[in-house]
């Protein structure tokens, strides 16, 4: 409600007061008209004409006080009512300022409660000020009547006597329905201005939980949002940190070289993209591509060996590194001034062009020889003699050769720049064997680390690299050295896990002198050493012939990569409990 309805209303209940006040001064003047007429019948004066009067007097003084306690006590109910109603519509008021802000929408409601509100209580306050009106207007219409019927006392006749009586009748009935009406106009004035104040505090009930629903949806919305924020700005750290650890091991010139590659060309565009050629891009995975050439490798020698008789074969030489194979075509592939293309995806054509480089870096070589040679043999002659004769034999060997390129030998086949050049030395840095190491075997840090990279080799010749890794000058009986080997591309020998060992004797010892030993009556897990007694013509000695490392166990079966088995890395399988398996060590990775 405005300041200006407030003083309307207030002016209204002071007229109302006015109407209450000219009741009570209407009984005052009745009251000493009653004074004069008692005084005149004590004298003994009364006449006929004067007891006429004195009926009037009285008849009008019962119409007066009559008509004075109507007014009196309606006014006083109206005031009352209006007032109360006046009180309601500021609490109203009060609640609804009190009431938490709502939404544009819950808004409009409390707005539009509260105008209907202040309007029915303004009507209600214009009905009241109206009936109060009438009342005062009806009193004062008494008073006139009663001050002329007080003039006329003496004049009045018995008919001028009825009709002021039916004429103060009929003003206490106008008084008597005034003032009824007035107290039912405010009683409902006072209902409609109750329900109207319930209406609109559940009007700003509903608008108060509006709002605190719409701040809870709020707070839940930016929640949600905090929580993908976080959730995405999560994974890129994760993969900023597998980054940086990953071209950490590359040293400080390395990560230099990367991270000016990858402001230039997002790395993947580089010859450093090789290093995430293992993931699962769409194409096929380098670890796969690599295990597929490593399969067509073997095949060829296997195809030589079936391709000719033999009665003794012997094999020499080694493959090219894969590491050095993969440098060379990171650089020659994204390098390339006619066609250059990334290396972190694999498609049929950068396949053929991997495979093209692999076959041009690793030659084979093979060749067949008779040879007429004495071979002396003992005999017993019976009588403890031992007879040695001498007889002529002719052997036809096959002699395999695998020979290789190096990067360096490549850069200059194909006329690589000084700018290339570096690009391969950066790349075939020690300090990426991890990351090479994770390209090509797939290595997850588990413990069948050693068993993808003993995988990785299957197919090799000749015991090179590995013999010649230990620090022999040529060749020896490499079993032990390929488990070795192994090992120190996981990193196993420096932490202690795996020893570096050339004889399988010694192996087996190491790990017994740690308690990482079990018989063959252990079901091994992939990762673990074998070793072999072999039931050869000297029979079982107990003593270890033979190592290998122990892929998986299936249906019954162990299967194991073996280094020096025919003379080439080669996958193998034994039933569990096999008499000729000594036992298996048991690394703690």
């Amino acid at each position: 409600m405005s300041k200006i309805k407030t003083r309307e209303t207030v002016k209204d209940i002071k007229v109302l007061d006015k109407a209450a006040v000219a009741g009570e001064r209407m009984k005052d003047a009745f009251i000493r008209t009653k004074d004069t007429v008692q005084n005149l019948s004590d004298d003994g004066q009364v006449s006929p004409t004067e007891y006429a009067e004195d009926k009037i007097q009285y008849a009008a003084q019962d119409v007066a006080e009559d008509t004075g306690r109507a007014v009196s006590s309606g006014t006083k109910k109206a005031v009352n009512k209006g007032k109360e109603a006046y009180r309601q519509h500021r609490e109203i008021k009060k609640a609804t300022k009190a009431a938490d802000k709502p939404p544009s929408a819950a808004r409009q409601t409390a707005s539009q409660a509260s105008r209907s509100a202040r309007g029915q209580t303004n009507r209600t306050v214009r009905s009241t000020q109206q009936a109060g009106k009438q009342t005062v207007k009806t009193a004062r219409q008494t008073e006139r009547t009663v001050k002329q019927t007080a003039r006329s006392t003496g004049k009045a006749t018995a008919k001028g006597a009825k009709g002021t009586i039916k004429t103060a009748q009929k003003s206490i009935k106008t008084a008597q329905k005034t003032a009824k009406t007035t107290i039912k106009t405010t009683q409902q004035a006072a209902k409609a201005a109750q329900k109207t104040a319930q209406a609109t505090a559940k009007a700003a009930k509903a608008a108060a939980q509006a709002a605190r629903a719409a701040a809870k949806a709020a707070v839940v919305t930016a929640k949600a949002v905090v929580k993908a924020t976080i959730a995405a700005v999560k994974a890129i750290i994760a993969a900023t940190k597998a980054l940086v650890a990953a071209i950490a091991a590359g040293g400080w010139v390395a990560v230099v070289v990367i991270v000016v590659i990858c402001l230039i060309a997002l790395i993947v565009g580089s010859c450093f993209g090789i290093f995430f050629s293992s993931e699962d891009t769409g194409g096929q995975p380098m670890t796969e591509v690599v295990r597929e050439i490593n399969t067509d490798y073997d095949g060829q020698l296997e195809s030589i060996k079936a391709s000719v008789s033999y009665d003794v074969l012997e094999m020499s030489g080694s493959r090219a590194v894969w590491k050095e194979v993969l440098a060379v075509y990171a650089v020659k592939t994204t390098t390339d001034p006619d066609d250059p293309q990334e290396v972190a995806s694999m498609g049929d054509g950068k396949k053929a062009l991997l495979k093209e480089i692999f076959w041009a870096m690793n030659i084979i070589g093979s060749r067949t020889e008779s040879k007429t040679e004495t071979v002396i043999t003992e005999t017993d002659d019976g009588h403890g003699n031992i007879v040695e004769t001498e007889t002529t034999v002719t052997q036809t060997y096959l002699y395999i050769t695998v020979s290789h390129k190096t990067a360096d030998e490549m850069a200059e086949q194909y006329g690589f720049s000084a700018d290339q050049r570096k690009q391969l030395a950066e790349l075939l840095a020690d300090e990426n064997n991890s990351l090479w190491t994770a390209v090509l075997y797939g290595i997850t840090g588990s413990d069948g680390q050693i068993v993808a990279v003993a995988l990785s080799q299957v197919g090799n010749v000749g015991g090179q690299p590995y013999w010649s890794w230990y620090g022999f000058n040529s060749r020896v009986e490499w079993c032990a050295c390929f488990v070795s080997w192994c090992a120190n591309e996981c990193g196993y020998i420096e932490a202690g896990i795996i020893p570096k060992y050339a004889g399988c004797v010694n192996g087996v010892a190491w790990f017994k002198e740690r308690g990482s030993w079990q018989d063959n009556s252990y079901e091994p897990r992939p990762g673990d050493i074998i070793f072999f007694d072999w039931d050869d013509e000297n029979g079982q000695d107990g003593l270890s012939d033979h190592t290998g490392i122990v892929e998986k166990v299936e249906n019954g079966r162990v299967y194991t990569i073996e280094g020096n088995s025919g003379d080439s890395v080669r996958q193998r399988d034994y039933p569990l409990g096999y008499y000729e398996v000594l036992g298996f060590a048991t690394p703690a990775y």
